[in-house]
């Protein structure tokens, strides 16, 4: 019980720390699109990259906070943070993942989980 209740909290870290620098990330490009001549086409791998380092992080985060098993806290935080996804497009917008996005998904997966062992290490270390 007090295990699953460290965990929980831990993904939540972690949830929160991937919304907060998707809606940063989010509202700089937005404006950088609005203002400036960039073209969204432009900037596609850049976004994705800095996706997969939000992912890193928030995973980074949920493995500090769990202090342990940071790939698994590392890959509930992952495959939570892509339901909210896909429940966002599937019922705001009426679609289902394509294979590019289970694609993207996996990669934020294995992300997530290199950055619970990452977060997990480091706070171990500390620790010592």
């Amino acid at each position: 019980m007090l295990e699953t209740k460290k965990w929980g909290k831990a993904v939540l870290y972690g949830l929160v720390t991937i919304f907060i620098m998707a809606l940063a990330t989010s509202l700089v490009f937005s404006l950088l699109l609005k203002f400036t001549s960039l073209k969204e086409s432009s900037i596609t791998w850049l976004l994705v990259g800095l996706s997969v380092l939000a992912l890193f992080i928030g995973g980074f985060v949920a493995g500090g906070n769990g202090k342990e098993k940071g790939w698994l806290v590392g890959g509930i935080t992952a495959l939570l943070y892509s339901l909210i996804i896909f429940l966002f497009k599937f019922l705001g917008y009426g679609q289902i993942f394509n294979m590019e996005d289970f694609m993207y998904h996996g990669g934020f997966l294995l992300a997530a989980m290199i950055g619970g062992v990452f977060g997990v290490n480091m706070t171990s270390s500390r620790a010592k």
